[in-house]
């Protein structure tokens, strides 16, 4: 989109302002208003930011200030709001493109797919909770009514919240997202959107704002949405499925598709499965960013009977104990992301697997089709798979030993991820929860 297209829809729906906003490490966006008057001024010259009080975005206090430079791509109007627009923006330092803004890595990726012929399309399954903090300051489920053991698509709970619920819907439908199936999932107050595919950058976009959209309209009625991986110990974890395929840059066909094939996927998306089964230890360090994802990905079910998440390097067609599964022809899907994933990292680093896979012709190996909570580890032993991490240090351990990953994060961000999360691991470690004082007190 132009300037000048964007001048014509601030005219005809009378927009005020905008929130010119970018994501540091996190993926929790950041930005300033700017009013429309100044609109020449921030397409050419961004809005300015103090890169270190903004978070993990590699910069001291004593750096140069950042510049937000706007994609006029990313441009939407706020549907609650509508006399502000939101778009998303890249990060430049003294007029160059800043290598730690993963908005920047993502495009760079995404760039060398398209040299090599691809369009990257993503779309993404995103789940959240719903929370009402007590006086003492504890967060628990919202909806005291909702307590079944087995709560997904209950339709009595998720009518309780259809008012939230009816109203995310038409703000997507006013975006042209065109949202399709949503629903109360499998953990209590906890529910999923899906809106169809895009391109990779724009599903990323569309991923952070959505985001954003949750919590404002969560906190309009009191309460707090959560994308947290495991908030609960009994309940099911947050995730964020990734539906992936490659297209013909040229003709716009879908290049994993193969109707004769009995997943219906092509050679190049068997590559591409290999390349994520190979680099998935590194992967897993981005799309399971915080020491709270490794408690989502285990065999030791929730309340509700499954955990539905993975914990082996696997693929096997529509099986939802896998990590990737092929649940319709011509897409495959990664549930190892969850819902504390930067959308731009963790598209940029399975991307660029997919690609290592395709370029090296990775054969992902035998398919699964077993429930993989059920098989022993004594078998999996025997059948050659391996668990996924455990811990978030065992998972930036192997991001350090993976120049794939590295690569295409940039070496330089990479290293500086790598130190970022160990830090945050050394911090848990170093604390003192409330089940060490609850188990070790009284006896010791």
């Amino acid at each position: 989109m132009t300037l000048e297209q964007v001048k014509k829809i601030v005219k005809e729906h009378e927009i005020e302002f905008f929130l010119c906003s970018f994501v540091e490490m996190s993926g929790a966006p950041k930005a300033k208003v700017i009013p429309v008057t100044h609109l020449d001024e921030m397409a050419k010259d961004g809005a300015g930011f103090g890169g270190f009080a903004a978070g993990e975005i590699g910069q001291s206090p004593h750096d140069p200030e950042m510049a937000s430079i706007p994609d006029f791509n990313s441009f939407m109007i706020v549907p609650w709001q509508k006399n502000l627009a939101w778009i998303a923006s890249d990060m430049y330092v003294e007029g160059q493109s800043w290598h730690y803004c993963p908005r920047t890595i993502l495009r760079q990726q995404l760039e060398r797919a398209n040299q090599m012929g691809y369009i990257f399309n993503v779309g993404i399954e995103a789940e959240f909770m719903l929370l009402k903090q007590g006086e003492e300051g504890q967060y628990t489920p919202w909806d005291t009514l909702d307590t079944l053991d087995k709560p997904c698509y209950d339709l009595r709970a998720l009518y309780r919240n259809i008012d939230l619920m009816t109203t995310l819907i038409k703000y997507m439908q006013e975006l042209e997202w065109e949202p399709y199936a949503n629903d109360h999932e499998d953990g209590t107050c906890q529910f999923e959107v899906n809106w169809t595919y895009s391109d990779a950058l724009m599903t990323a976009d569309r991923h952070t704002f959505f985001k954003w959209m949750v919590k404002t309209l969560a906190e309009e009625q009191g309460l707090l949405a959560t994308f947290m991986p495991k908030p609960f110990s009994d309940l099911t974890g947050n995730g964020a499925h990734y539906h992936m395929s490659l297209w013909d840059d040229k003709d716009q066909t879908n290049l994993f598709l193969d109707a004769q094939d009995e997943n219906g996927l092509s050679k190049l998306a068997y590559w591409f499965t290999g390349g994520i089964l190979r680099h998935a230890n590194a992967i897993t360090a981005i799309t399971n960013p915080l020491v709270n994802s490794y408690k989502r990905l285990v065999r030791i079910p929730p309340r509700s009977g499954s955990s539905w998440a993975p914990v082996y390097v696997t693929y096997g067609g529509n099986n939802r104990t896998q990590m990737i599964r092929t649940p319709a022809n011509g897409r495959i899907e990664n549930r190892l992301s969850d819902g504390a994933a930067n959308p731009y990292l963790a598209t940029t680093v399975l991307l660029a697997a997919g690609l290592d896979g395709i370029e090296n012709q990775i054969d992902p190996g035998k398919q699964n089709r077993d429930n993989l909570y059920e098989v022993s580890e004594d078998e999996l032993e025997l059948r050659g798979v391996y668990a996924l991490p455990s811990t978030l240090s065992e998972a930036v351990d192997a991001l350090a030993e993976d120049d794939v990953i590295k690569n295409a994060l940039g070496d330089e961000y990479a290293d500086y991820y790598i130190q970022v999360k160990r830090q945050e691991w050394r911090n848990y470690h170093l604390s003192v929860s409330e089940w060490e004082r609850e188990n070790y007190i009284e006896v010791y």
